[in-house]
């Protein structure tokens, strides 16, 4: 049996990638909506040789719309029209046995087609090509933005959010949003690909509209609002070549 993964996250802080930069991209505009589940929940969508992460006992299904922004290979210039797209995705928190924290994404929409073709090839990622839109008003001195998706298949998704001033720290937004890297299932073996952003400058969040479909259809009926919610404007990534857990 692996060792059980430590309770508690400690302070993470991103550190230089090893090797060379695979790509680099802006997240900007991050709304982070989370809710607290069993692990046991989250075990079985997780690829072989990782386990859920934890916190305080529970582990976390993620909601997070956002729109990325600027990518482009190695630390060449941005790829045009095709380096920026809107992206939702549902997220998993994982740990492997060489202690590395990370993401597994059970679902990932984005308005380009390309980019779905592209990292499925690649990097066997459940990317898909949504109808995605973005809206952005400023009210009584507030930001407030909005997402909607809507799958091939009909599925919908509505987020709205209000975001605030108040910085967020703490193990729990730590835990949520200090994963630098991910781990995904491809061509029958388990990757790991590193990467590296500065701290998100997190900020408080009020869910204003919330009609999501696309968790149900990943596998996690979820009711109820978030136990967690939080914005960043913008956070600068880079990404490894992938290699084998």
């Amino acid at each position: 049996m692996p060792p059980a993964a430590p309770d508690r996250l400690p302070p993470a802080t991103a550190t230089a990638l090893r090797g060379p930069v695979m790509m680099h991209q802006h997240w900007d505009d991050v709304a982070f909506l989370h809710w607290a589940v069993d692990p046991a929940l989250v075990a079985p969508h997780l690829p072989p040789g990782v386990r859920p992460d934890v916190l305080d006992g529970v582990t976390y299904v993620g909601l997070i719309p956002f729109t990325l922004a600027g990518a482009g290979p190695g630390t060449g210039p941005a790829v045009p029209y095709f380096g920026t797209f809107l992206e939702t995705n549902v997220r998993l928190y994982s740990v492997d046995e060489a202690g590395r924290r990370g993401v597994v994404f059970a679902s990932l929409d984005t308005s380009r087609l390309a980019v779905v073709l592209g990292a499925q090839v690649a990097f066997g990622l459940p990317y898909r090509w949504s109808s995605m839109r973005r809206a952005v008003r400023v009210r009584d001195g507030a930001r407030e933005l909005a997402w909607t998706c809507r799958t091939p298949s009909g599925v919908r998704s509505r987020i709205a959010v209000r975001t605030g001033t108040e910085r967020l720290e703490g193990d729990l937004s730590t835990f949520l949003t200090a994963r630098f890297g991910l781990h995904v299932a491809h061509l029958g073996r388990t990757w790991w690909v590193a990467n590296e952003h500065e701290p998100w400058p997190l900020r408080r969040a009020e869910v204003l509209v919330l009609d999501d479909g696309l968790r149900a259809a990943a596998g996690f009926d979820l009711p109820g609002p978030p136990d967690h919610v939080a914005f960043a404007r913008r956070v600068t990534t880079r990404f490894a070549l992938p290699v084998r857990v």
